[in-house]
C-alpha cells in the first residue's frame, strides 16, 4: 500500500504542475519552464517522459552539495561543474532528454559534456592509503637501542653481545636467530671502535648506561648512551627496501627469550637414541616348554633397567634367533647409562651385546607355517 500511495502522490503532483503550467502559459516566455510559487523551484518539461523535472542551476547544485555532496581528492571544481551543467536546454533540439529521476535529485542536461574521469590521485572509498616512502623516527619511550663507543679495535661480535647481555636480554633476529648487535666499520673494513646493541626491554638501556658506561675493557674506556637516530642526506626510494617484518614470529622469539625455564643442555638428539637393543639374552627354544617364562624375562629386564631411569616400554622378540630385546627410555642419557652397564654383561649364562636402535630395523620375526603346525601339535599333546 505504501508503494501505491507514493505513486498517487507523484501523480497528483504532476497534475498540479500541469494546472500551474496552463495558468501561466499565457505569461511565460518559455513554455517549457516554470517556477513553483511555493518553494521557488524551477522545473523543465521532459518531452519524452511527459513529466516535469527540477532544472539544474548553480543554486540547485550548491544546495544539493551542501546537503548530500562530498569533496573527493583531485576532483574537479564544483563551481565549474555547476556552470557547465547549468546551460539552458533548447526545447526544439532533437537531442536525447535527460534520464528520469526523482524530484529533488540533480540530472546532467543533454547538451553538457560529461565530466572527464578523475585522475589516479582519486582513491576509491574505503581504500587504505599507503604511507609515503621516507625517513622514520623512533619514539624515545620505545627506544631499546644503546650506542657504545670506545670499544677495543679487536673486539668480536660475540664478545660485544656477551658484554651487553650483562644488563638485559639482547634481541635476536627472528629469521637468523643471531643477536641484533652491530659493530661499525670504516670504508676499508676496519672496526671504528663503536657499535649498536638492541635490547628486548627498554629498562635495559638505563641499566647499561649505569653499569657499563665509563667501564674498561682491555684498557679501553667505554661510553654508553641511548642511541639517537639522525636523518642523514636525502631519502632515496630507489634503494633496496627492507623486508616486511614477521611480527608473529618476532613475538614468539621474544616469548622464548623471556621464558624462565632453562634450556636443555647438549645438542638435540634423535628420538631413536632413547632405545637400546640387547642381543643374546635368550634362545627361542627357552619359551617352547613354558611360555610363561617370557613374562619373567620381561619383568626381570624392566627391574634392572629402571635403575638407570624411567622405562617406557620393554619388548622381547621371542622368535628372533639372536634373542633380541628392546628397552625404550624417557631420555637419551638414560639409554647411555644402560648401554655402559649392560654391554658385555653376563645374564643367565649368556654374554649380552648392547647397541642403540637405528630407527629402521624391525626385529619382529613372523611365524612360518611349519612352526605354527608344530606349535599347535605340541599344544594338542599338552591338552
Amino acid at each position: 500500500m505504501s508503494g501505491g500511495n507514493e505513486a498517487n502522490r507523484e501523480f497528483q503532483e504532476q497534475l498540479r504542475m500541469q494546472e500551474l503550467y496552463a495558468q501561466r502559459n499565457a505569461d511565460e516566455s518559455d513554455p517549457y519552464t516554470y517556477t513553483d510559487p511555493e518553494d521557488g523551484t524551477v522545473y523543465d518539461w521532459d518531452h519524452e517522459k511527459k513529466a516535469w523535472f527540477p532544472k539544474i542551476t548553480e543554486d540547485f547544485l550548491a544546495a544539493y552539495q551542501a546537503n548530500y555532496g562530498f569533496t573527493q581528492e583531485g576532483g574537479s571544481d564544483s563551481k565549474s561543474a555547476a556552470v557547465s551543467s547549468s546551460e539552458p536546454a533548447d526545447p526544439d533540439s532533437n537531442k536525447t532528454p535527460p534520464e528520469k529521476q526523482n524530484p529533488g535529485r540533480p540530472t546532467q542536461t543533454s547538451n553538457a559534456d560529461p565530466p572527464e574521469a578523475p585522475s589516479k590521485e582519486i582513491k576509491q572509498k574505503g581504500e587504505k592509503r599507503k604511507a609515503e616512502p621516507g625517513w622514520f623516527s623512533i619514539d624515545e619511550d620505545k627506544n631499546t637501542n644503546v650506542y657504545v663507543s670506545g670499544l677495543p679495535p679487536d673486539i668480536s661480535t660475540e664478545e660485544f653481545a656477551e658484554l651487553m647481555s650483562k644488563c638485559g636480554i639482547v634481541m635476536r633476529d627472528p629469521m637468523t636467530e643471531e643477536y641484533k648487535v652491530k659493530l661499525y666499520k670504516d670504508k676499508e673494513g676496519n672496526l671504528k671502535g663503536d657499535g649498536l646493541c638492541c635490547y628486548l626491554k627498554k629498562e635495559s638501556v638505563a641499566l647499561a648506561i649505569r653499569l657499563i658506561d665509563e667501564s674498561e675493557v682491555r684498557g679501553y674506556r667505554l661510553h654508553v648512551e641511548a642511541a639517537r637516530f639522525e636523518l642523514k642526506g636525502q631519502y632515496d626510494a630507489t634503494k633496496k627496501k627492507k623486508k616486511s617484518k614477521d611480527y608473529k614470529k618476532r613475538l614468539q622469539q621474544q616469548q622464548k627469550q623471556l621464558d624462565w625455564r632453562p634450556e636443555k643442555k647438549g645438542d638435540n638428539r634423535m628420538r631413536h637414541e632413547k632405545v637400546v637393543i640387547i642381543r643374546n639374552m635368550f634362545h627361542p627354544s627357552d619359551f617352547e616348554e613354558d611360555p610363561l617364562v617370557l613374562n619373567e624375562y620381561r619383568e626381570d629386564l624392566r627391574v634392572e633397567c629402571e635403575k638407570f631411569g624411567v622405562v617406557k616400554k620393554v619388548i622381547l622378540f621371542d622368535r628372533h634367533p639372536d634373542g633380541v630385546a628392546s628397552v625404550a627410555f624417557k631420555e637419551p642419557e638414560e639409554a647411555d647409562a644402560c648401554f655402559q652397564s649392560f654391554n658385555g654383561r653376563w645374564f643367565g649364562g649368556r654374554q649380552l651385546s648392547v647397541e642403540f636402535w637405528d630407527g629402521k630395523t624391525d626385529y619382529q620375526v613372523e611365524e612360518t607355517t611349519r612352526e605354527r603346525e608344530e606349535r599347535l601339535k605340541g599344544w594338542s599333546n599338552f591338552l
